[in-house]
């Protein structure tokens, strides 16, 4: 019939025309079913409910691709090179100095008087008499936890900026938690400083400001123990013998004849010292800051420390070769208050000590402070957190990271592990799990030390 109407050609595409019509319907048929088994037929089986179900269904469907379309618009505007609030998400790749440039608040700082010398704050000269009235109304707070137990505060710090290569975080975080470790069983407070407090007291000299305002801040503090970053306990079980101090003010590693007889600047060490919280302590603090303003000052001390102390290679004056030239010429003032002490190791050298740790713990034991188990192992010269050391790279990563573990033994020796050497990272179980876990040893008695032990009074 359509023959009759129209063009055997025309007539051709109309019947294409329908028959994919029928198909297209067909398929839309199929849909529906599919979508109603799927989506349910809705509370009353209505075409209206099936429809609003379809509708919800799509729009979360929506929903759920907002957040990657918008990803993806922002990936595709970093690589077309505009410019998002959150950059890179790649920390290798960050340039850190974007965020660690410092902020100029309009704020002048003061300046000081160039011809005046240099001072870590106003005089006081009755600091005993300021702090014996302070423990006398604050009985909470005594100056000794327990008998020839003086309450200590450990003193480190690091600059406030990252290390200057990147592994040196990475040793500045094991070596606080070291610290901590050692503090935690010796009943001794921690403070951490970041902060540089006097800008003209940077580098050797910036640990005497920081000395003075926390002995000033904590009344309560009987001793002040600095330690350098770079030092690490290396004999958890050693206790200091406070008693031996009784008289004394400032115990630093060091000998006599060294410093008083010879003059010689490594006749003592202050990267380990103990402070006593006293009116002579201040007055020292005033006499040894003057030579560490940086500039003109410092150099003009580094030369005279050179031509007056044994050794001295020519830089600038250090805080150091200050004390050893302050006793040397002025013993009759500050000698008789200061203890050399060489008995253990407030301060022990790296370069003779971590190649003997495996002899020492064959023929010896934690305790003992001294060359046999030594209290510190200081890292003079490593400089981890600079640019450049004293020594080879690896030599002191390895013997730091062998520092670390052989002072990490014996904390997890309380706890029934120890590193599977001291080389190692992993450690390994020493002991198996008991069902009376409290009937268990505790060798070093670092657990439960009696002093941290409360008195109760009787009735």
């Amino acid at each position: 019939m359509l023959d009759r109407v129209l063009s055997p050609r025309r007539a051709r595409r109309f019947q294409r025309l329908l028959r994919n019509g029928k198909l297209t319907l067909l398929c839309l048929v199929l849909t529906v079913i599919v979508l109603r088994a799927n989506l349910g037929a809705g509370k009353f089986g209505t075409p209206e409910k099936d429809l609003d179900e379809i509708r919800e269904t799509f729009s979360y469907i929506r929903r759920r691709a907002e957040p990657r379309r918008v990803l993806e618009e922002a990936k595709t505007e970093q690589k077309s090179g505009g410019s998002t609030e959150s950059g890179s998400n790649n920390y290798a790749e960050f340039d850190i100095t974007k965020i660690l440039k410092d902020e100029d608040d309009g704020v002048q700082e003061f300046k000081r008087d160039p011809s005046q010398s240099y001072s870590l704050g106003p005089k006081i000269s009755d600091w005993d008499q300021q702090r014996a009235e302070w423990l006398k109304r604050n009985p909470g707070f005594p100056n000794f936890i327990a008998e020839n137990k003086p309450r200590v505060l450990l003193v480190t710090g690091s600059s406030p900026k990252p290390c200057e290569n990147p592994v040196g975080d990475h040793y500045l975080l094991k070596s606080i938690k070291n610290k901590i470790d050692y503090c935690r069983v010796h009943g001794i407070e921690i403070f951490y400083n970041m902060a540089l407090l006097d800008a003209e007291m940077a580098g050797f000299w910036a640990k005497l400001p920081l000395i003075r305002k926390l002995l000033l801040s904590h009344p309560e503090v009987e001793f002040l123990w600095w330690m350098d970053s770079d030092a690490m306990f290396t004999d958890m079980a050693f206790e200091v013998p406070w008693e031996r101090y009784k008289d004394h003010n400032f115990v630093m590693h060091g000998w006599n004849e060294m410093v008083y007889d010879q003059k010689n600047w490594i006749g003592l060490n202050t990267g380990s010292f103990l402070l006593r919280n006293c009116q002579w302590s201040l007055d020292i603090l005033d006499t040894w800051a003057p030579m560490g303003p940086k500039g003109k000052v410092r150099d003009d001390a580094g030369k005279l420390l050179t031509r007056e102390l044994k050794g001295r290679p020519v830089f600038e004056a250090d805080d150091q070769s200050a004390v050893v030239y302050i006793l040397a010429t002025q013993r009759e003032k500050w000698g008789d208050k200061v203890y050399l002490e060489n008995a253990y190791y407030l301060h022990g050298y790296w370069g003779i000590l971590v190649d003997r740790y495996e002899e020492m713990i064959e023929n010896y034991h934690p305790g003992l402070g001294d060359h046999r188990w030594p209290l510190v192992t200081h890292f003079v010269g490593c400089k981890p957190c600079g640019k450049f050391g004293d020594y080879p790279v690896e030599r002191c990563l390895k013997q730091m990271d062998r520092a670390f573990n052989f002072g990490d033994n014996q904390i997890l020796q309380m706890y029934g592990f120890t590193h599977k050497s001291l080389a190692s990272r992993r450690v390994r179980r020493t002991r198996n799990e008991t069902s009376n876990p409290l009937e268990v040893r505790d060798d070093l008695g670092l657990l439960h030390p009696a002093f941290k032990a409360v008195k109760v009074s009787s009735p």
